[in-house]
């Protein structure tokens, strides 16, 4: 099942359990951890006080009381010292420690908060990329759905660098297509501006081949070309598993334009591929999208890393990729 990053008050969530960043001692800390009790109410903290002492990185599960969740996964992230510390690894096994114990609890949903990235020190940028690394080596090898519950725009912000490149790039784009307008507006020209061409060029009689083929057709044929499985295309993809089976057992469906493009970044698929299934689909790339510029952007450059992606766009206020039709 998919990720999904949010901004969300943590106690509102409608899951199976919720994650509880706490302290090794029993009591009621501040964070998240004053928020999930004063939500699930005082026998909460009756329950949590019976388990004593916990170690870091170690964790244990409560009722969820008042709150709408099964359960309560408490959990203790390292204090950030000054990174000499083993302090990665740690933080990284906390979130191992605790979405293995959601797999033997058979959970369908989860959502966690960033763990150690407030009280106990833990930059945010090295929060973030730790639990989005353990998360998706999760999900290699298990389906549930995930959420990551942030509180401010700065948790999940991408680099600087990665972000003004992308700004760089919409607002040069935006200038093209606003000059290409321009143009046909004042001389009637069907004329097209200048694009930077994909990598990988294809032959025409590839795409006559093909130029009759539905969409569900011309996406499992890319899944063939590349000799990838079903697991590995709607994991990758960001999809739940009861709609990649949907899409396959119906040659006429018809999915939503983000759904596309979440196959194509799945498939690593180049700029004119990704056009094509689209069109496919009854959908386009438009220059006047901060969307689609972002879309074209890390696909033009190669890159396809659905989670770092999602990230952009998050932090350019669009919807992410993936997750459900």
């Amino acid at each position: 099942m998919p990720f999904k990053i949010m901004r969300q008050d943590i106690t509102k969530m409608k899951v199976d359990a919720i994650v509880n960043s706490t302290s090794s001692y029993p009591g009621i800390g501040g964070g998240v951890d004053l928020q999930i009790h004063d939500a699930a109410g005082p026998l909460l903290l009756v329950e949590r006080k019976s388990f004593g002492f916990l170690d870091t990185t170690k964790v244990i599960i409560t009722k969820g009381y008042d709150l709408d969740v099964k359960y309560v996964f408490h959990t203790v992230g390292p204090v950030y010292l000054d990174g000499k510390h083993n302090e990665r690894e740690l933080l990284h096994k906390t979130y191992e420690n605790v979405l293995n114990k959601a797999h033997e609890k058979h959970l369908e949903s989860i959502a966690f908060p960033l763990i150690a990235a407030g009280l106990f020190g833990f930059p945010r940028g090295q929060a973030l990329e730790i639990a989005l690394n353990a998360i998706k080596e999760f999900l290699l090898k298990s389906d549930m759905m995930i959420y990551l519950v942030v509180y401010d725009e700065q948790s999940y912000l991408v680099s600087l660098e990665r972000f003004e490149t992308v700004k760089s790039y919409i607002e040069q784009e935006q200038v093209v297509e606003e000059f290409h307008n321009f143009i046909m507006h004042s001389n009637g020209l069907n004329l097209e501006c200048s694009i930077k061409r994909s990598k990988k060029s294809r032959k025409l009689e590839d795409i006559m081949d093909h130029v009759d083929d539905s969409f569900v057709t011309s996406l499992f044929q890319h899944i063939d070309d590349r000799k990838l499985g079903d697991i590995d295309v709607y994991k990758k993809a960001n999809i739940d598993r009861k709609l990649f089976s949907k899409i396959k057992c119906n040659i006429d469906y018809q999915p939503s334009k983000i759904t596309v493009i979440a196959f194509s970044i799945a498939l690593g698929l180049n700029l004119d591929e990704t056009k094509d299934l689209l069109a496919k689909a009854g959908f386009a790339l438009s220059k006047s999208s901060k969307f689609d510029l972002i879309i074209r952007y890390y696909i033009e450059n190669e890159i396809y890393d659905m989670y770092e992606i999602n990230q952009m766009l998050i932090s350019w206020k669009q919807k992410t990729i993936g997750l459900l039709d």
